[in-house]
């Protein structure tokens, strides 16, 4: 993950900052969605000094991506202003468009402060089994994006990979961090914190119809995504990402995601909505 976050800059210029970035290699073949939120975060970061950090961002998946093939980013410098900065970054693979984000940066301020607490009784992380140690009849592709990724997860509800279980219900919450240490710099948090927004926010769309990853004929593309950081937190420590789907119609289904420290701060917002398919339902 940090690997891939850590892009490299190139001499060639336009009127544009171009970055370029590999991607992990994904079972589907195609380029994880949050990974490509990271990225462009991290790049349009880079064309920022480090006290002016991302408080927002809206991004449209436009093509699923290549995981075998390299991704070209390109950062428009659209505004720098006395406290705010905008960017715009694009994600190319061979010359064409996959993802395309508008970006917000501040220097933070004294100012009012309130934020929505975090559910209570949640169980704790410790409490709660290993995503990673589900059973053999687990989808191997499940399997492996599990074992082999760079997130630990632990469901505080069953998880939905072959079945769900239990009530049928548009919520979930999911314990996660990273596997490993990260460096202290808090704009490779904030830059992970972007890559783990993408990660089951999906699910509640799922989850209330009784709908599993693994339904055959199932389809679900991510169209686009939202975030607001509200604070910084570590994400090599446990946080709570709640989850809901307010809303589904038409083949498309709205989450929004709060994700929380595990002593209850408010870290970040997310909202994402998708294309859903599924065999039988028109």
């Amino acid at each position: 993950m940090l690997s891939v976050i850590d892009l490299a800059a190139s001499e060639a210029r336009t009127t544009e900052d171009i970055f370029t970035g590999a991607s992990h290699a994904m079972p589907s073949g195609r380029v994880f969605g949050g990974q490509v939120l990271a990225q462009a975060i991290a790049a349009a970061a880079r064309t920022l000094p480090p006290e002016r950090i991302p408080h927002s961002m809206h991004g449209y998946f436009l093509r699923p991506g290549d995981a075998s093939k390299g991704i070209t980013f390109s950062v428009d410098r659209i505004h720098d202003g006395r406290s705010f900065s905008t960017r715009r970054t694009q994600a190319y693979q061979e010359g064409v468009p996959i993802f395309s984000m508008i970006s917000s940066f501040e220097d933070e301020d004294p100012g009012i402060e309130h934020h929505a607490p975090m559910p209570a009784g949640v169980p704790a992380p410790e409490e709660l089994a290993g995503a990673d140690g589900l059973s053999p009849q687990v989808h191997p592709m499940s399997q492996r994006v599990l074992a082999d990724g760079p997130l630990e997860l632990r469901y505080v509800d069953s998880p939905i990979y072959d079945t769900v279980e239990g009530a049928h219900v548009p919520h979930q919450m999911v314990w996660m961090r990273t596997r490993s240490r990260l460096p202290d710099d808090p704009a490779v948090h904030r830059a992970v914190m972007a890559y783990l927004s993408d990660f089951t926010i999906q699910e509640p769309v799922l989850r209330a119809h009784g709908v599993s990853w693994s339904t055959p004929g199932l389809k679900v593309a991510s169209l686009d995504h939202a975030m607001w950081w509200h604070r910084f937190g570590r994400v090599d420590e446990w946080v709570l990402y709640v989850q809901e789907s307010p809303s589904a119609r038409s083949g498309r289904g709205l989450s929004t995601g709060r994700i929380y420290s595990r002593s209850g701060e408010l870290l970040a917002s997310v909202a994402q909505e998708i294309m859903i398919r599924v065999p039988g339902l028109r």
